[in-house]
């Protein structure tokens, strides 16, 4: 017979704190796969069980509180992992305090899916657990903290359900069903006598998903215009952002004859400024006349009339620029700028972090295509991880954009899960906003999405080196999105306020009420 030392004993095990720290940031990891380019969305639905299991059985609110942040930490450091050629160990680093988020989120799991809880607090649960989730997600998204990269609710780009819900509270509300799911399926099984609670929650979420599909307003369709894409691939070597210029240039001629509305190059396409390279305005100049439409291109250099380096959508008509540009507002961390230099300016030793930081841009542009060829279309253009932001596109349709353009560039993470991560986020922020979406890549995913989020064509996968033209419908209307804005998100802040300040009451009450006997 064999017998077990209490080191070796399961329950012990269980209880020491190293398997659970690590326990914790391996059930943390788990939601990432539901994200491209594992695209196991359905996972999503059920990813977070493990860990809030593991934050709910914590002996004290500290571990609970511990392993909430352990598990943020894998969770950024999983949809995050192909940011490890550039910022090397300082990836770490920044999962390791961005993590720390989500320690309130462990307590509130711990206090109220913990011991003994009753059907009152498994309900309470549904939405107080959502909404602290929402609130992290509201913190994190900070540009300066990173940006919302890797929300939730994005991992159902392609469900159609999702992002009908999109159209209704955005991203955010897609998260909050996600995580109340989460939480019910959690109930029910650490929770055996609020089954019934946790199962109609459960019903209930589904419920709300069938009545948004059945009831909510869908968009209007409008016509279509003819957008071409032009994705010149992986130039390197010497001479490298020239060769790249003169492969788009080549790219874009034989669009000639198509009738095209509009020409978009991606992010970093054209590397000089265009008001002391007349050369270059010119040959911009001539492509737009031999094709017929007007180019969005996208300058990434130090500017002639104002100082410093800036990231910028110009758009490039017969006659050169039209005098339409928009200079990038929100900069990549590290990989444009690097925060507080003075502390953090080490990072460039260590990782392919910015050497000089960009410049940022003041207000976003609405430009507004000629009304014979391009028929006056009024575009909104967005620079590289900007598609992230859901209040930059809802600004921009408010604004009178019909089509929103992303113009990006992934070449150093071109053989990593980015690319696919990126493109996807043009079926939300289309589905958000009712307004279709192109997404321009010089060499990731470039890809198209119609006012309902749903891809329009093929997209263009890495590897291809081309100019692909789609028909990309049009869309009346507003979205519900637009209209009423985050109020999805702002409610949950208001739940977990409400929460906080009606826990300290609820337990001065319990301890002042005679003990019965």
């Amino acid at each position: 017979m064999t017998i077990l030392t209490p080191a070796k004993q399961p329950g012990r095990l269980l209880a020491s704190p190293w398997p659970r720290a690590c326990g914790a940031v391996v059930a943390g990891a788990v939601p990432a796969l539901a994200f491209p380019a594992a695209s196991l969305w359905w996972l999503a639905w059920v990813a977070l069980v493990p860990w809030m299991l593991l934050v709910r059985s914590a002996p004290t609110g500290r571990r609970a509180a511990v392993e909430g942040w352990l598990g943020g930490a894998g969770f950024l450091l999983f949809v995050h992992h192909w940011l490890l050629p550039s910022l090397h160990v300082f990836i770490l680093v920044l999962a390791a305090l961005l993590g720390l988020l989500w320690a309130p989120w462990g307590l509130l799991v711990h206090r109220l899916l913990g011991g003994t809880s009753g059907a009152g607090r498994v309900v309470a649960a549904l939405f107080v657990v959502p909404a602290g989730w929402l609130v992290v997600e509201l913190v994190r998204s900070w540009e300066y903290l990173g940006g919302p990269w890797g929300l939730l609710g994005a991992s159902q780009w392609q469900v159609a359900p999702a992002l009908r819900l999109a159209s209704v509270g955005g991203v955010w509300l897609v998260g909050f069903l996600i995580v109340a799911v989460n939480t019910g399926l959690t109930a029910l099984i650490s929770a055996p006598r609020t089954r019934k609670a946790a199962g109609a929650g459960v019903v209930a979420c589904a419920l709300v998903v069938a009545g948004v599909w059945v009831w909510a307003p869908v968009p209007e369709y409008a016509g279509t215009v003819r957008v071409a894409v032009v994705q010149p691939g992986v130039v390197d070597g010497a001479g490298s952002v020239q060769r790249r210029f003169d492969r788009q240039a080549e790219l874009t001629r034989q669009l000639a004859g198509q009738r095209v509305d509009l020409v978009v190059w991606g992010e970093s396409s054209v590397g000089q400024d265009l008001g002391s390279r007349p050369d270059l305005r010119d040959r911009l100049a001539a492509l737009s006349r031999a094709v017929g439409a007007d180019l969005l291109v996208n300058v990434d250099a130090r500017r002639s009339d104002r100082p410093g380096i800036f990231k910028s959508s110009v758009l490039v008509g017969p006659e050169g620029p039209t005098g339409d540009r928009y200079d990038k507002m929100r900069l990549v961390p590290f990989g444009e700028y690097v925060p507080f230099r003075s502390a953090l300016g080490w990072a460039t030793s260590v990782g392919k972090a910015a050497v000089e930081d960009r410049r940022r841009g003041e207000r976003p542009v609405v430009m507004r295509l000629p009304e014979t060829g391009g028929r006056g279309l009024r575009v909104g253009p967005l620079v590289c991880f900007e598609s992230a932001f859901p209040d930059m596109s809802r600004r921009l349709t408010r604004d009178g954009a019909q089509l929103l353009v992303a113009q990006s560039a992934t070449s150093t993470f071109q053989h990593s899960w980015a690319p696919q991560q990126h493109a996807s986020l043009a079926a939300l922020r289309a589905a958000e906003t009712w307004r279709p979406m192109v997404h321009a890549t010089l060499t990731g995913v470039s890809t198209v999405a119609d006012p309902r989020g749903r891809t329009v064509g093929e997209p263009l996968g890495t590897d291809r080196s081309v100019a692909a033209v789609y028909d990309v419908p049009l869309a009346h209307g507003t979205s519900p999105y637009v209209r009423t804005g985050d109020w999805a998100l702002y409610g949950s802040v208001a739940i977990v306020v409400l929460f906080c300040a009606a826990e300290p009451a609820a337990r001065a009450v319990r301890r002042s009420a005679p003990r019965s006997r």
